[in-house]
């Protein structure tokens, strides 16, 4: 099974990360109400990006690195789609989310 980080632009602007092995339901679950607390509180959430990541281990660490950039960074990898840590952007994922 394939594990994701994703980033998530919330409704106040601000991006959240996070992992999942399903980003589209996650997404939907974040609107939902039954995502994440900071989701819940700033909520809609429009996927922004998603890298596809082999395990579960690496998706968090991957997640970890992720939360440590700045913003302008995220924004960055956002906006080039770019590989990140080794794992391939995903974007059927993220037009997916999009539709």
């Amino acid at each position: 099974m394939d594990w994701y980080v994703y980033i998530v632009r919330c409704g106040d602007g601000s991006l959240y990360t996070g992992v999942t092995s399903d980003v589209v339901r996650r997404v939907s679950e974040h609107n939902a109400g039954r995502g994440a607390r900071y989701t819940r509180a700033h909520s809609p959430v429009t996927l922004a990006a998603a890298w596809r990541i082999g395990s579960r281990a690496d998706a968090l660490a991957a997640e970890v690195a992720l939360k440590r950039l700045g913003r302008n960074a995220k924004l960055r990898l956002i906006e080039d789609q770019v590989p990140y840590r080794g794992a391939s952007f995903a974007s059927e994922i993220v037009e997916e989310a999009q539709e």
